[in-house]
């Protein structure tokens, strides 16, 4: 299976199923001499496991990472950094009933497709349990980025919208509430719009905003590698996304070029942002800051008409333990892929500063 790797110089392959042994990863092209804080590192995964609220899967796994190379002493080596995360909680037989039955929306039909042979388990590598791998690594390249600061937040769910502007609103609020939502208010709404939509055995969507400062100008290259595309291209490896706008995105389009353009200022700042801080797939200084969009989760408690292996209708049971809205364990995914993107481009155009 190809597709395991991300990034250019800061290059992070993972591996490991949602209920094999465990999942795993290696990090290549992290600079020597950086002091790993464990605890910041520990703290991403935590803010990313299964059953940390009641809104959430009951799995139960502590997700502790164990660094198997490339650190000595506290500091990396330059050399590739090898982690595990052991499986430990996982109920491979909640999944018996679905081994020769394709969940509607899901990736098993297509997996089965594509290589004949899936892991029907939890959904095997198509499981979300594979982006701890990418949280380590985030949280590893977020200790790099020296001066920058990535918030993510959830900016709706289902109907209920954050109808305020990121600087509108106090991020020190997203940890105090179980949704990760900036605006307490909303974030009651929306907590109880999962609890009723889990209680249904249904599933609902929503969307995250990520906000990116004081990144410095000049981050991206002008035609493929732009800093724009970098950042999509991560957000949409990410489980059950759909859709990245960034600035003023899709409403933009409702504008006439007179109102939607930002005018540079003597300082070289710009008088709005409606470009979300990237212009021409290039930084110009200013945040930077784009909404990703989550669909509802394909595994539901409901009965759902789908087929088997032999192309029969059949009737898809809810079982297992899942998640009714995976925006809350999304936020930390966003920043960790956000900090992946944004030190290999450091990276690459020689401007990072340890």
């Amino acid at each position: 299976m190809a597709g395991n790797t991300f990034g250019t110089l800061f290059r992070v392959t993972t591996f490991g199923e949602s209920h094999g042994e465990a999942i795993g990863g290696v990090i290549d092209g992290c600079p020597a001499g950086v002091t790993l804080d464990l605890e910041a590192i520990q703290y991403e995964l935590d803010r990313r496991k299964p059953g940390q609220s009641k809104l959430v899967t009951q799995r139960k796994e502590s997700d502790i990472v164990r660094l198997l190379s490339g650190v000595f002493e506290g500091k990396t080596t330059g050399t590739p950094i090898g982690f595990i995360i052991e499986n430990t909680n996982a109920k491979s037989n909640d999944y018996e009933h679905i081994k020769d039955i394709y969940r509607p929306s899901h990736a098993d039909y297509v997996y089965e497709q594509k290589y004949g042979i899936r892991d029907y388990r939890g959904g095997g590598r198509s499981s979300a349990r594979e982006t701890a791998c990418r949280v380590v690594a985030g949280a590893i390249a977020k200790q790099l980025l020296k001066g920058i600061k990535i918030t993510a937040y959830v900016a709706s769910v289902g109907d209920i919208i954050v109808d305020k502007p990121y600087t509108a609103l106090n991020f020190n609020e997203i940890e105090n509430n179980l949704v990760r939502c900036a605006d307490p208010d909303k974030a009651i709404l929306m907590e109880n719009l999962i609890k009723e939509v889990k209680k249904d055995g249904d599933s609902v969507g929503g969307t995250i905003i990520c906000v990116i400062e004081n990144v410095p100008i000049g981050l991206g290259e002008p035609v493929f590698d732009r800093l724009d595309a970098e950042l999509a291209k991560a957000m949409l490896g990410i489980n059950a996304v759909k859709g990245v706008e960034f600035g003023s995105g899709f409403e933009g389009t409702k504008k006439r070029g007179s109102e939607h353009n930002d005018r540079i200022l003597p300082n070289g700042k710009t008088e709005t942002n409606h470009a979300g801080g990237i212009v021409g797939g290039i930084s110009n200084g200013m945040d930077i800051y784009f909404k990703v969009a989550f669909k509802p989760t394909a595994t539901l408690m409901k009965d759902q008409l789908s087929i088997d292996k032999k192309n029969e209708i059949v009737v898809v049971k809810g079982k297992g333990r899942h998640d009714a809205c995976v925006l809350p364990r999304a936020v930390p995914i966003v920043e960790a892929m956000t900090s992946i993107v944004l030190i290999d481009m450091l990276l690459i155009n020689n401007k990072i500063n340890l």
